[in-house]
């Protein structure tokens, strides 16, 4: 096989965990893993679907490669590992019906700044005016 990331794990390990996430993969079409180990399936899972493409016709007019789309999510609280989601670009059920649009409010009236003195002013008892006791 061709050299791969040692993943802090001898060899009898790492070659069959790689296998089984793969195989993982392609059974549920999506997996969350770290990116080291995403990094490394996703090799594996790319050369999985073009094996499987090559003896058709379709092999010779699709993409070589890509078949696969890495989605960081989230750090591990554990150990602080960085996590992603590896799936495949064309699944069955990763185009959803869009939901229909939000009806919007009615448009208000602009705000007028002054209507609110206005009205103030017409509901306000009358102003007194003040007397002078000395009546100059």
């Amino acid at each position: 096989m061709t050299k791969f990331r040692k993943l802090n794990r001898p060899t009898g390990h790492r070659m069959p965990m790689l296998r089984t996430m793969a195989s993982q993969l392609v059974k549920l079409e999506r997996i969350e893993t770290t990116v080291a180990k995403a990094k490394e399936i996703r090799r594996l899972a790319d050369n999985m679907v073009q094996l499987g493409k090559e003896g058709s016709l379709s092999a010779a007019r699709d993409r070589a490669g890509g078949y696969t789309r890495l989605l960081r999510t989230r750090i591990r609280v554990g150990d602080a590992a960085p996590m992603a989601y590896i799936e495949f670009i064309d699944r069955e059920n990763e185009l959803t019906q869009s939901k229909p649009a939000t009806p919007q409010p009615p448009q208000r009236a602009p705000f007028d700044p002054w209507t609110r003195s206005r009205l103030s002013r017409q509901f306000a008892p009358p102003k007194e005016e003040k007397s002078s006791e000395f009546g100059i």
